[in-house]
């Protein structure tokens, strides 16, 4: 069942986050994930606006998010983003249907 990771970014030191972002794509096609979106423009229908960065990964499933997480490559890229930024990750699996 696919599952998402959604991040939630707020940048603060752009040439330090670039290391983090440098690296990060062949270790999240490494676990069969890809990128969804990427940093595009957030506009806010209800509720308060978003103004930082926020990305989207989709994996078949969550053991694959969770492993790509837990890649020891990816807590090495890691420490560049906890560097450079603020950011709340959240897992999402793929819901039923209906509402």
């Amino acid at each position: 069942m696919p599952t998402y990771v959604v991040a939630m970014i707020h940048v603060h030191d752009p040439e330090t986050y670039r290391k983090y972002t440098d690296r990060t794509p062949a270790i999240v096609t490494k676990h069969g994930g890809r990128f969804v979106t990427r940093g595009g423009a957030v506009t806010a229908l209800e509720g308060d606006g978003f103004d930082g960065r926020m990305v989207i990964l989709e994996f078949p499933d969550k053991a694959s998010a969770e492993a790509w997480y837990a890649d020891p490559e990816y807590a090495q890229a890691r420490t560049f983003r906890h560097a450079a930024s603020t950011a709340k990750l959240f897992v999402l699996q793929e819901g039923g249907r209906g509402a």
